[in-house]
């Protein structure tokens, strides 16, 4: 029986796999069978750090409003200014809060001035 050259396809797989690993280092970006579970694992890795990358940032807010808050005594914590704000109906995000908080203090404390009265 002759013998049959296998084709192009195993090989053309390969490379596209490949081409996914090529800046990883050592045997995840040489070795065939290491390629692909390193392949899985940054896949994986990706997909659970897309959602955890929403809580970080929540966090950061929240932590750069409250140490405003607190520097100057505007108010006593961050969660009474979240409470009055909504009491009040001003309904500003944490990320934009966060924003004004960093580029311009006065504006908050305008703000915070607003849910006192």
């Amino acid at each position: 029986m002759t013998r049959i050259k296998r084709g192009y396809i195993a090989r053309r797989r390969r490379t596209k796999i490949r081409l996914f690993a090529s800046t990883f280092r050592g045997a995840h970006s040489r070795l065939t069978r290491t390629i692909t579970q390193q392949k899985i694992r940054a896949l994986v890795s990706a997909h659970r750090d897309r959602s955890r990358q929403k809580r970080d940032f929540r966090r950061l807010w929240i932590t750069r409003i409250n140490a405003v808050i607190r520097e100057n005594k505007v108010y006593f914590s961050y969660s009474k200014l979240i409470h009055n704000l909504y009491k009040k109906q001003l309904l500003l995000n944490r990320k934009i809060l966060a924003q004004i908080a960093i580029l311009n203090k006065s504006c908050l404390y305008m703000i915070s001035n607003e849910i006192i009265k």
